[in-house]
């Protein structure tokens, strides 16, 4: 969902990209996690059967997980999660989906503004536009050189080693690949740690500061941390970044994991006991961010939004403010177009 400060580039950025950018050798692929296409079971199941079915995401063993998954979750979860997607659907559609295309649009608008000939286009690694439908239409267009950026600020294995894995099966079908640079992460990225900061300011600003800071970021199973994911230790350093930025003490600022399932120990502490707690002590107001999320999303609009703010209240709070994401903010628009542009190094002219 695009939020209310929008970045405002040139016009053409509402249609197609401008002839300079299709005519690019360089492309920049944006890639976030994926939608359903409608928030129905009957669109949320194969969505879904493609999301948990990658072992990068669960990684039991196949056959085990496949009776699992087939013989339980899809005849259960697409139902709940349906009902879920409902409650943030817009007219426009998912709002990840309508938020992530705004933000390529306005990258695409800040790199013609800045005479990049780049051209930019957004894929989805479960779902539509597929990374491999849009690597092969980018090859087939010209693009010689190409930088994958999953809108993952943080690295894990379950997010960008998923997106790499795609990248690189889409790459495998083609005769005559193109050249190809990941962004790994930018999870300590100064401009991208500006950017929120700014953003958080700006909220409070405009609606005033709660007792608590709680940055909540998407759980991962304990044990990836242990096989040597850095998704943990790169989630901590963006929340010290953070809170240096923003002059908070160790007590204002509150680190939280969210949307864990199954019965496997996930990263602590989590986001809806973290919440109960704050409000069983006594706060009566918490602000939350998530820091792990480019552009807001289920887990942001309804989980922490809608039902966490639920679960505050309950448990003796008084209320629960969600700050969005990034989105398509110019700050961010800014953030990414320079983080991209040190990564073109030596595709572009000076």
């Amino acid at each position: 969902m695009p939020s209310a400060n929008h970045y405002t580039g040139p016009t053409e950025v509402s249609g197609h990209p401008p002839v300079k950018s299709q005519t690019a050798t360089v492309g920049v692929l944006l890639v976030n996690l994926g939608t359903p296409e409608a928030p129905t079971a009957k669109a949320v199941r194969p969505y879904l059967a493609q999301f948990l079915a990658d072992p990068r995401v669960i990684d039991y063993p196949r056959w085990l997980w496949w009776l699992i998954l087939h013989g339980v979750i899809l005849r259960v979860r697409p139902s709940r999660s349906a009902h879920a997607y409902a409650r943030i659907w817009t007219s426009q559609g998912s709002p990840l989906r309508v938020g992530s295309q705004s933000l390529a649009r306005h990258l695409q608008a800040e790199f013609d503004r800045l005479g990049a000939p780049v051209r930019v286009e957004l894929a989805m690694r479960y779902g539509e536009p597929s990374v491999a439908r849009q690597v092969a239409r980018m090859q087939q267009d010209g693009i010689r050189q190409l930088l994958v950026l999953p809108l993952y600020p943080q690295y894990s294995a379950t997010s960008t080693g998923s997106v790499i894995d795609a990248v690189a099966d889409a790459m495998k079908t083609l005769r005559w690949p193109p050249e190809l640079r990941v962004v790994n992460d930018y999870h300590n990225d100064r401009a991208h740690i500006d950017a929120l900061a700014n953003s958080i300011r700006a909220w409070w600003a405009q609606n005033g500061r709660g007792e608590k800071l709680l940055l909540s970021f998407h759980g991962i199973p304990e044990r990836y941390v242990r096989l040597g994911d850095p998704y943990h230790a790169q989630c901590l350093a963006t929340a010290e970044r953070l809170r240096e930025q923003l002059g908070l003490s160790a007590d204002e600022l509150v680190v939280s994991f969210q949307s864990r399932v199954g019965r496997e120990q996930w990263l602590q502490p989590y986001t809806d006991a973290t919440v109960r707690q704050l409000a069983a002590d006594g706060i009566k107001r918490i602000d939350v961010a998530c820091p792990g999320f480019a552009v807001d999303c289920l887990e942001t609009l309804e989980e922490i939004a809608m039902q966490n703010s639920d679960f505050f209240r309950e448990a003796g709070g008084q209320e629960l403010r969600y700050i969005p994401a990034l989105n398509d903010s110019r700050d961010q628009v800014t953030s990414l177009a320079a983080l991209t542009m040190r990564h073109l190094q030596g595709w572009l002219a000076p």
